[in-house]
């Protein structure tokens, strides 16, 4: 019996040693797929990193945005003029002139709010402050919004091809030599008259309101300077004297707006 088991033992060893080299080629057979399979990457790789980079990039320029950064030196009201770009126009603004503080820094800025003392185009005294039983007199105050025109037609363009259409009856005499062409009821500008110049509408021209608080009304007068929209805004009441109001607007913008720029 033990003669057989170790027969057996013997011939099965044999059999193994047979077989070995055969799976040896077998594996070795399988090897360069497998390697050809790990080769070879998928379609969505490319796309996934793309995603990724964009992703890192979008939270890297928001949190740019967003971060607090360290306010700069504040702008001193009595200091001379600053360059100020709005719209690619240069503009030289005396900081007390500024209404908003934000603004009153050098450097391009998308909107600027100022205002100027009447008749003489001074800046306000920044020493003087408003109280609650003595506030500022609005109708002593001309105020501007210098800001981008690329999204408005100019007034000249509007005079013609817009304003027409929204025209009550026809234009009455105003104020010494002016015109008042008054708006329809249900209109955009409703409640409003364009007030001009009748031997030369380009001399003046403004668009009033009829009621105001503390006046007769608000007007607005715009120029265009390159690709700024400067909006001048004052009382209804100043057309009694609307040639000192021209005259005033026109020196006030070459101070801010020198031909030389």
């Amino acid at each position: 019996m033990r003669v057989k088991e170790a027969f057996k033992a013997l011939r099965h060893t044999a059999q193994t040693i047979r077989m070995a080299p055969s799976m040896t080629h077998y594996s070795d057979a399988r090897r360069p797929h497998a390697t050809a399979r790990q080769g070879k990457h998928s379609p969505l790789h490319a796309p996934i990193l793309w995603l990724i980079a964009a992703t890192i990039v979008a939270i890297v320029y928001v949190a740019y945005v967003l971060w607090p950064r360290w306010p700069g030196v504040p702008v001193s009201l009595d200091a001379p003029a600053l360059p100020i770009m709005v719209a690619g126009t240069m503009f030289n603004v005396e900081p007390a002139a500024i209404r908003v503080a934000m603004q009153r820094k050098a450097g391009t800025q998308d909107r600027l709010d100022i205002s100027y003392l009447w008749p003489s185009l001074a800046p306000p005294d920044p020493a003087v402050k408003p109280t609650v039983g003595a506030p500022f007199d609005p109708n002593e105050r001309l105020f501007a919004t210098i800001s981008s025109g690329e999204a408005t037609l100019p007034i000249e363009e509007r005079v013609k091809t817009i304003y027409p259409r929204y025209f009550a009856a026809q234009a009455e005499p105003g104020p010494d030599g002016l015109m008042v062409r008054a708006f329809r009821d249900g209109t955009p500008y409703q409640g409003e008259d364009l007030i001009y110049d009748a031997a030369q509408s380009e001399a003046f021209l403004a668009r009033c309101t009829r009621r105001g608080i503390g006046n007769a009304g608000t007007c607005l007068m715009e120029r265009r300077i390159k690709n700024a929209d400067v909006v001048l805004r004052f009382p209804r009441d100043w057309l009694n004297d609307w040639r000192a109001v021209a005259k005033g607007v026109d020196r006030l913008l070459s101070r801010l707006h020198p031909a030389a720029d």
